[in-house]
């Protein structure tokens, strides 16, 4: 699991990364109560926005840490977004991309390195 400085975690297997917000970022917004997905097929670039979150105290939008198509979206945060809340770095993953540029991955952090930042 790699991290990004704006609390994107992502996770890779060959060249399908998936993707969500860190237990960090979970705990700074709040309870997500809405949440407004990318569209599969859509291609999208390393930074660019990939998601809205929606909580009871702002919305954030969620960028991609790697550049690739969409191919898969956990459509079940669409009726219930709770997961994102309970379990935001496995079951609340938002989408899977599937990369084109598997150089992206290395400026991403580790989770130590993520943890200093956070402090």
């Amino acid at each position: 699991m790699y991290f990004t400085p704006s609390h994107e975690w992502i996770i890779c297997n060959d060249d399908i990364a998936t993707i969500g917000i860190t237990s960090y970022a979970q705990s700074e917004l709040g309870e997500i109560v809405y949440v407004e997905l990318p569209k599969i097929g859509s291609n999208i670039e390393k930074g660019q926005e990939l998601a809205i979150l929606e909580s009871t105290k702002a919305a954030a939008d969620v960028y991609s840490p790697v550049s690739g198509k969409i191919i898969e979206l956990n459509t079940t945060l669409i009726d219930d977004c709770s997961k994102i809340n309970s379990s935001p770095e496995s079951a609340g993953w938002i989408c899977k991309i599937q990369l084109s540029n598997p150089s992206d991955l290395t400026d991403l952090m580790d989770r130590k390195n993520y943890l200093v930042l956070i402090g």
